[in-house]
């Protein structure tokens, strides 16, 4: 441990001993210590909380730094056009604080591992200059004494560090980041505190762990959705797997494969407001839905916080409003464009940026639904139509003047409407997670076409199923793509972090 002295010679702040860089050829011995300097600094501020809350001594402030992760380049090196990821894209020196390597482990050796091979030279592990929160300090499920801390003299903000808003932007994704003179370029596409903050967030939200989410999200809008998806998801438990490890509900309910109940975890006491549950498999190759409820809003506040994650794939499976006549009941519609009305992503992502489709998603999900259905080719389209899906904020929509919005959506050759998928979508462009969207017909209210009370029983149970069952047939196949084909350089701008 350092303290830092003033001009009187008295200890105002103390810190772990210094972590100059080291270079590392190796990725595994990088991530191994990126964890070590990690697992320091975090014990450091947790032994310090402990010592403060015991002593009462509110004179000296402590402070711990992420661990950084940095590259500098005098080339540009010979780099496989094919990938999207895993290069700089011109000489300079590039840098990223990491978090919880122990989380994202796998990840980081992959990601410094293509940096080595495409740029031929070691990156550099030491401490970063970005202070870690005492918030994010503590693990998993830990509990803070709040009564013992607010009887300290001092706030807690005027003794360890606090989340700093300035860290936890979104400006390396949303492309108008601008270092400072002398400030090294991003090397990942977010800083340290702000996966730190999303982490918590998702714990809040889904009631489940980070640790449990896949690298495969469906996100839907009804509770139909994910009924059959726990009881399809027991099924294979009980069935010793079907290619599976486990099954996670809220309260970090595990059932693991070849049981038929829980074997660790608590229940919830309430649903949290976006519930997630996991069919987990090897690597992280499984398959994460969220029930997201409804609107755009919710949708863009669980995707900024799955992106930290950086998933292979995210698709929207749900129900919309027919807006064809030829439609029925129970057809599906897969997305080949978005008009953008949602505007909960107007100052992030303008509405002028074409949200495209990417080839294998949409390969995959035609090809689920034509396993699923047992139709192909022409036949396909009695049930399928392709093309663009309208997302709006408000919901009763129906309810205005109909002259200005049937105009406006025939125009843009809308076939169907709902308020989520776009917003997905977008998101998923923005922060360079491949996407796509699978909707199933409610109801036609243009046409006059609304489920009856009886009627809506029998379509839910007939066509829940089969809709999920495309959903995970469709991640099942993405899986089987190497990540490298399925991340599209068509997401990538002109000046790239990096990481995936």
């Amino acid at each position: 441990m350092t303290e830092l002295l003033d001009a009187r010679a008295t200890p105002v702040l103390r810190i772990p001993e210094a972590a100059p860089g080291r270079p590392f050829d190796d990725a595994a011995e990088a991530v191994a210590e990126l964890r070590r300097l990690y697992d320091t600094a975090t014990r450091f501020l947790r032994q310090s909380f402990d010592d403060v809350l015991k002593s009462g001594d509110v004179s000296r402030r402590y402070r711990a730094f992420y661990p950084q992760l940095s590259l500098i380049t005098s080339g540009h090196g010979r780099i496989d056009s094919r990938l999207s990821y895993g290069h700089v894209p011109s000489p300079g020196t590039y840098a990223t604080s990491v978090t919880r390597p122990d989380l994202f482990e796998n990840y980081l050796k992959e990601q410094i591992g293509l940096l080595v091979r495409n740029h031929g030279g070691p990156v550099t592990v030491g401490d970063s200059t970005t202070p870690i929160p005492l918030h994010f300090a503590f693990p998993e499920g830990s509990h803070v004494d709040g009564a013992s801390a607010d009887r300290l003299a001092k706030p807690l903000r005027d003794i360890f560090d606090v989340p700093d808003l300035a860290s936890t932007d979104d400006r390396i994704v949303n492309g108008n980041f601008e270092p400072r003179p002398g400030e090294p370029m991003p090397l990942a596409p977010f800083t340290a505190q702000r996966v730190d903050y999303s982490l918590h967030r998702l714990a809040h939200y889904t009631a489940t762990s980070p640790w449990h989410f896949q690298n495969y999200v469906l996100f839907t809008n009804y509770q139909f959705y994910v009924d059959e998806f726990c009881a399809l998801a027991r099924a294979k438990m009980a069935a010793g797997g079907e290619g599976y490890e486990s099954f996670v509900e809220p309260g970090n309910l595990v059932t693991p494969a070849g049981a038929r109940e829980p074997v660790s975890g608590l229940p919830s006491v309430r649903l949290p407001q976006m519930p997630a549950y996991h069919l987990t498999a090897a690597n992280g190759r499984g398959i994460t839905m969220v029930n997201i409820g409804v609107g755009p809003s919710n949708a863009k506040t669980i995707t900024d916080h799955v992106a930290v994650l950086r998933p292979h794939a995210w698709l929207m499976l749900g129900h919309c409003a027919g807006l064809r006549n030829t439609q029925a009941l129970g057809d599906y519609v897969l997305a080949h464009a978005y008009v953008r009305e949602d505007h909960v992503l107007d100052a992030d992502l303008p509405v002028w940026v074409p949200i495209p489709p990417l080839a294998e998603v949409q390969v995959a999900l035609e090809q689920a639904v034509a396993e699923v259905t047992g139709l192909s080719g022409y036949e396909l389209k009695k049930i399928m139509r392709t093309g663009t899906v309208a997302t709006i904020d408000n919901r009763n929509w129906e309810l205005r003047d109909q002259k200005e919005p049937v105009e406006r959506l025939s125009r843009s050759r809308a076939v169907a409407l709902d308020m989520e998928s776009a917003t997905i979508a977008a998101n998923g462009f923005r922060f360079r997670v491949p996407y796509g969207t699978l909707l199933c017909v409610s109801d036609k209210p243009l046409h006059g076409e609304l489920k009856l009370p009886g009627m809506a029983t029998d379509f839910y149970k007939r066509q829940v199923a089969q809709h999920l069952r495309i959903g995970i047939r469709t991640m099942e196949k993405l899986a089987d793509m190497p990540p490298e084909r399925l991340h599209s350089r068509k997401l990538r701008s002109f000046f790239e972090p990096a990481f995936q």
